[in-house]
């Protein structure tokens, strides 16, 4: 079956399972208003000086490319111009790195006055700003300087491709021999939640003519990676892994399956809303909510090995978790496949010091599900 990138006809799921067309637009819009412009527990956007904005990591208290891209992300299929605009300018202004091997990248996470956390940047923001760029450049047209967006983004795949060829010091974010993307370019292993095969798909035709052909590969790679990296029976991804498939356990932990891989399921969700179906894939999405179905309620999610086994460890992220795997819904064959949707539909946002990262899978769910993340 043709995806709705080919049909342009992009279903609205919960409609489909009897929800009406009005409390999922007001589910929509009101999720969105609670995120940018809700009381200082609920909203995690803030507005700085006249003409910029940030989305705030509330668990870390800093401003990350992750959720600044995610954030313009959210404005570009909602039509917010002004805020798109307003977060744009404040990674351009505090964010970009102007020259040396980074050019063109952008310093992965920055304290809240743009005071920079880090040298070097996280790949799954670039990614996230050259998709949502080219959106903008699609729905509002191209402006001026920075707000050229199309060009915007084509220079930064530019660099994330041929960085390390001659005119372009530095380490490109996608290996050039498996076209895999790298957990961060100075490291020979990926993250399987950074693999956006729907995103490459675009890219092979927005991007410049010469690295069509990179970004056809890099689509077809990463869903052989996806399939690679993801347990036979559990379905679960690590948040990091070699290049063989195997996890790489960093920063202390002892369990393959926490906060980073929460988004595999979503990402093949994605990519079958927008191309259609993947059988490896769609088996994926059907074995994680097979094995979450047994780990109901949220209060009993943990970090995970891939085969299943728990830890002591709580999931940080327990919202985004139901939210994502309602999300695989769209690609699942699971009998569970409608009880997740309903189970997220009864969820509420989360709230409190780790309400970031949750609502913002909780958001990219809810418009995947109602056809509106296109």
């Amino acid at each position: 079956m043709a995806g709705a990138y080919e049909t342009g006809v992009y279903r609205n799921i919960f409609k489909e399972c009897g929800y009406s067309e009005e409390e999922i637009e007001k589910r929509v819009k009101e999720t969105f208003e609670t995120i940018f412009y809700g009381s200082e527990e609920e909203r995690f956007y803030h507005e700085a000086g006249a003409d910029m904005g940030y989305m705030e990591d509330t668990g870390n208290h800093d401003v990350r490319t992750e959720g600044m891209s995610y954030g313009m992300m959210v404005c570009v299929q909602m039509n917010r111009k002004q805020e798109f605009d307003r977060l744009w300018k404040w990674v351009r202004t505090y964010m970009y790195i102007e020259d040396g091997p980074g050019k063109n990248y952008f310093v992965w996470s920055c304290a809240v006055d743009g005071t920079r956390n880090a040298d070097g940047p996280a790949p799954d923001g670039e990614e996230y700003f050259a998709m949502a760029l080219f959106f903008a450049s699609k729905r509002w047209g191209d402006g001026e300087g920075i707000f050229n967006y199309s060009s915007e983004a084509r220079a930064i795949l530019r660099e994330c491709v041929h960085k390390g060829e001659p005119g372009h010091p530095g380490e490109p974010m996608w290996n050039p021999e498996n076209h895999y993307i790298k957990f961060v370019p100075g490291m020979e292993i990926s993250d399987p939640s950074y693999h956006l095969p729907h995103f490459y798909h675009l890219f092979a035709k927005f991007s410049d003519e010469r690295d069509h052909a990179f970004w056809a590969e890099a689509e077809a790679a990463s869903r052989r990676y996806i399939a690679l990296c993801a347990h036979p029976v559990t379905g679960l991804s690590p948040e990091y892994a070699a290049y063989d498939g195997t996890p790489v356990l960093m920063f202390g932990k002892n369990y393959a399956y926490y906060s980073d891989a929460y988004r595999v399921i979503m990402n093949i969700a994605l990519d079958t809303l927008w191309n259609g179906r993947t059988q490896a894939l769609c088996d994926i999405a059907t074995h994680v909510q097979d094995f979450f179905a047994k780990e109901l309620p949220e209060e009993n999610y943990r970090a995970y090995d891939l085969d299943g086994t728990r830890w002591d460890e709580p999931a940080m992220h327990p919202v985004a978790i139901t939210a994502v795997n309602a999300a695989g819904s769209i690609a699942s064959d699971s009998e569970t496949a409608d009880m997740w949707l309903k189970r997220f539909w009864e969820l509420p946002m989360r709230t409190g010091k780790r309400r970031y990262y949750d609502n913002c899978l909780y958001f990219f769910s809810l418009l995947m599900l109602s056809g509106q993340y296109r």
